[in-house]
């Protein structure tokens, strides 16, 4: 290697040259501008490889770059991604070794420099200059265009060269990678790509910009989530530094209540317990304290962590993780109320009447020591008597008192009541080795509806004493039915023999007493699907429009400041309308209140989307291995396409396509939530009982595809039209000739059941656009298809193009 230059030598051409073009250079470059020849060029190859082992450059495919000791070049290909909070550009290194979390900030002033001012989505080379904070500022060099847009996918090796399959069908097309531009992928990994720039006809070429890990293990499946609804996973380090910086503040603003026997009651999983509950018989009623985690004294406005938890704007539980909105240091440490420990919080406390009605209430801070951190089985055990050594001292003190004033609110609430939509609710369980072993019901207990109606307690005095205060505040707003969707479910309830009146405000209570006659009638799955179909999703808002399902004048989020931001406004706001010392609002801060309520409701529905699609996809791998086999359901979903079935035991979504419904010709009526016949007049309808079998799943999208056993409901159709083997309800029909083996029952163990045992999907899981189009793309897993043979059947009437 006599003949080569110094490593230094090399580390400026390559600076220099990346500084001039386009951020990196070639090792044909390198050997050009050193007159490397021959054999030469061979030992060159191998001074590059020690010096990336070195970890003084990084080799990508052909390109060659220099490395710095934080991860980054100082000269690198930037793209901008958004802004924060005070204006400045955020960028992220289109390629490098930037630790997970890094800021890299464009200072607004240097980015107005450039001609026209750089924004959100350019690309630009930019000089990296640390910040004191962990971060980095940047500083233009040249705009370089556009920045492409990344997307996750999963790398494939083809025979000539590989492609990356999005995981998500809104990503669009797949991308072919050729050897130099796959990095470090193998076959089968989860990769971040991006688009290389196209020239002439072809398929789209792309690059792999870093490897998550290999697709087989289930937990990137909420890696995918994360990925696709941009939630951030790590920390950057300047906050984490500034969570572990804190300390429990001294006594000066906080009453002293840690003689108190307050006890937490959460799941049984839960490490950040927000908040904690006292209460203790008077001669009037009961005095009842909701302490709440003082989140505000640690997390002040303006601060690195106040950004990064607006950024978040909440937490996101997820089956096998969760994404904290605050570092570990506090979210499951100084603000978390553990049993034992001196913790501080901010206490509502109200005066109960012996009716259950509130007399009066106040808010303070207060420093508190519980006494136990329960999970509610363990509560509602001891409630029902059952009682342990843990719980045997908190029996007739704490315990019997709690439930004897929450029955007491309960009985008060019966003149305005909520909305009574108590739907089940499933948990996909997890083995040792990740993988779902089971679904099951969750129970719902009297200790988790205690805990709901106590929090709901202090949320709306949260939201009575700020408007009395003058104080801006963020409401939780839930708006009544659209009107349009309320005439479409009047007319699904009278085909049912049910009305909703006219003419009248539309209130909870009305629909509580629909409900109830079809817990009579055993309907109760079918209704209360339809109900919560017209309901309003509920925002964060800084106006107030009440809580129609809650049946609320106002309501404010309060008492989950760890979790959630638009509660720590609140708990900001309070601190500075009541002048409970430090940490409460700036005015700048409420001069801004619309766009972070915006913001939140955002972030809200993101993270809903998150756990939806992981656990779709959980759900989908779970039933891989039953592809052929057939399982009771409900139709949770009817459109123009096909339809949407619900499983009972799994409460797994899949779709069944409007072309496999051969019996009829199919027509989509909207207000009747069906599909008619447009020969027999017979229907598939919302909540109908069915049996599929399952045809096909793709984990990766989260994707089920059915096939119908059932025949259509024809107890609505006109007598002449019925047919004479129809029952309502539906029929299973043979089991088609086609696939043989197919036609076999489900070996996933199922689960006891009894009369009271809910079967319907708790959740609407997304709007059935959505689903179908997750569904109609996927590719990843496939039975082969078996060879058909021909079966005689009569033939149908023909099909018009173009309506399925």
């Amino acid at each position: 290697m006599t003949n080569l230059p110094d490593p230094s030598d090399i580390l400026t051409f390559i600076r220099e040259t990346a500084e001039r073009s386009s951020g990196s250079v070639t090792r044909k470059d390198i050997a050009d501008a050193f007159t490397i020849k021959g054999a030469d060029r061979r030992d060159l190859r191998t001074l590059l490889k020690e010096m990336e082992d070195k970890g003084e450059i990084a080799l990508e495919g052909r390109r060659i770059r220099v490395k710095s000791s934080g991860g980054l070049p100082p000269v690198v290909v930037l793209d901008i991604t958004g802004s924060d909070s005070e204006g400045d550009l955020v960028c992220v290194p289109v390629t490098g070794d930037a630790p997970e979390g890094t800021h890299i900030r464009l200072p607004v002033g240097e980015a107005t420099k450039e001609k026209p001012p750089l924004g959100v989505g350019d690309r630009f080379l930019g000089r990296l200059k640390e910040d004191g904070d962990g971060g980095f500022l940047t500083k233009p060099i040249k705009r370089i265009g556009r920045g492409a847009s990344r997307m996750l996918g999963i790398y494939r090796r083809g025979r000539r060269h590989g492609y990356v399959d999005p995981v998500s069908r809104k990503a669009g097309s797949s991308l072919d990678i050729h050897d130099a531009d796959k990095g470090k992928a193998q076959d089968g990994d989860l990769v971040w790509t991006e688009p290389l720039n196209k020239r002439g006809y072809g398929p789209k070429r792309g690059r792999i910009v870093s490897v998550v890990g290999g697709m087989d293990e289930q937990k990137n499946w909420s890696l995918i989530a994360l990925a696709e609804n941009d939630i951030p996973i790590e920390f950057p380090d300047r906050v984490v530094a500034e969570a572990e910086s804190q300390t429990l503040p001294d006594d000066k603003h906080y009453e002293d209540l840690s003689a108190l026997p307050f006890i937490t009651i959460d799941p049984k999983e839960a490490k950040d317990h927000d908040d904690a509950v006292f209460v203790e018989k008077t001669e009037k009623g009961w005095r009842l304290i909701v302490a709440i985690a003082d989140v505000s004294w640690f997390v002040r406005p303006g601060t690195a962590l106040d950004k990064e938890a607006e950024k978040r704007g909440n937490s996101v539980y997820l089956i096998d993780r969760v994404v904290p909105m605050l570092p570990e240091a506090l979210s499951n440490g100084l603000c978390s109320l553990k049993a034992g420990e001196d913790r501080t919080s901010m206490c509502c406390e109200m005066l109960i009447a012996q009716s259950g009605r509130k007399h009066s209430h106040r808010f303070f801070r207060a420093k508190i020591n519980c006494r136990a951190g329960l999970a509610y089985e363990e509560a509602q055990a001891a409630a029902d008597g059952d009682v342990t050594d843990r719980t045997a001292g908190l029996k007739e003190n704490v315990i019997d008192p709690l439930w004897d004033v929450w029955r007491a609110m309960t009985k008060a609430r019966e003149a305005k009541p909520s909305l009574d939509l108590d739907m089940p609710e499933r948990q996909i369980v997890l083995g040792a080795d990740g993988r779902v072993t089971g679904v099951r019901v969750k129970d719902r207990l009297e200790a988790h509806r205690l805990i709901e109606t106590m929090m709901v307690a202090a949320n709306v005095c949260a939201a009575e004493t700020l408007e009395k205060a003058r104080q801006p505040l963020i409401y939780r707003v839930h708006q009544e039915p659209d009107p349009e969707r309320l005439e479409g479910l009047k007319t699904y309830l009278e085909s049912m023999g049910y009305s909703l009146p006219d003419g009248q405000v539309l209130t909870p209570q009305a629909f509580n007493r629909i409900l109830a006659k079809a817990r009579e009638k055993d309907e109760i799955e079918l209704v209360s699907m339809a109900i919560l179909r017209t309901q309003m999703q509920a925002i964060y808002s800084t106006e107030n429009q009440g809580h129609f399902g809650l049946n609320l004048a106002r309501y404010a989020h309060f008492t989950s400041p760890i979790r959630r931001y638009a509660d720590l406004v609140v708990h900001r706001a309070l601190v500075t309308g009541l002048g409970l010392g430090p940490g409460g609002a700036r005015s700048e801060d409420e001069a801004r209140l619309d766009s972070v309520a915006e913001h939140i409701s955002g972030t809200e529905r993101r993270a809903i989307n998150a756990e939806r699609t992981t656990q779709d996809r959980y759900l989908a791998s779970y039933l891989e291995e039953e592809i052929g086999s057939e399982f009771p359901g409900r139709i949770s979903g009817v459109t123009r396409a096909g339809l949407f079935v619900a499983l009972d035991e799994t409460g797994a979504d899949g779709f069944v396509p409007m072309r496999t419904l051969r019996s009829d010709y199919f027509i989509h009526d909207e207000d009747a939530r069906a599909l008619i016949g447009q020969q027999t007049g017979a229907r598939y309808h919302i909540g109908q009982r069915v049996h599929v079998r399952l045809e096909e799943v793709t984990p990766v999208q989260g994707g089920l595809r059915f096939l119908m056993l059932t025949e259509p409901d024809d107890s609505t159709a006109p007598p002449h039209k019925r047919k004479k083997s129809g029952k309502p309800g539906g029929k299973p029909k043979p089991h088609s000739k086609t696939h043989p083996s197919k036609a076999r029952k489900s070996t996933k163990p199922a689960r006891r059941k009894d009369a009271s045992d809910p079967t319907s999907h708790p959740k609407k899981k997304a709007s059935a656009p959505q689903l179908e189009e997750s569904l109609s793309g996927a590719t990843i897993k496939r039975r082969p298809k078996k060879k058909k043979t021909t079966k005689s059947r009569k033939a149908s009437p023909p099909r018009p193009r173009g309506k399925n």
